[in-house]
């Protein structure tokens, strides 16, 4: 019986171990090069809905009144309702409203970090396949 490589196939394992380190790094300074700036305050707005626009103060006013309306009664489902719609309201408001931005890096560190995460899937790829098969 052959031996087999990574995945089943007669890919090699080193081919497939270089090519998961390369893209683990390349991943990693990928994303530690990238800031992350929310764009997200009182009065702001969060999303709009039908034209309107919704602002973060808005979104409290019913997240009050479920919150007393459950402590007034706590198996009334409106108020929990109103409590939990207006949670999940502000955490699509917040990720709606959060910009990404490549940090400020030299052309050589892009070039590095390109290198490592494609040709780190390449080799990945490569020590997959069957060999003499289609590709």
């Amino acid at each position: 019986m052959a031996r087999r490589g990574a995945g089943g196939t007669d890919g090699g394992t080193g081919t497939f171990l270089l090519g998961l380190l390369m893209m683990v790094a390349g991943g990693y300074l990928l994303l530690n090069g990238i800031v992350v700036r929310p764009v997200f305050g009182f009065g702001m707005v969060a999303f709009s809905l039908g034209g309107f626009p919704v602002t973060t103060g808005m979104i409290l006013i019913p997240f009050a009144f479920g919150v007393g309306m459950v402590f007034y009664n706590s198996r009334n489902w409106i108020g929990w309702g109103l409590a939990v719609g207006s949670v999940v309201a502000l955490v699509v408001g917040v990720i709606a409203n959060t910009t990404f931005q490549l940090a400020r890096m030299s052309a050589f560190d892009l070039l590095v970090i390109i290198v490592l995460l494609v040709g780190g899937v390449g080799l990945f790829l490569r020590s997959l396949k069957q060999s003499g098969g289609l590709f």
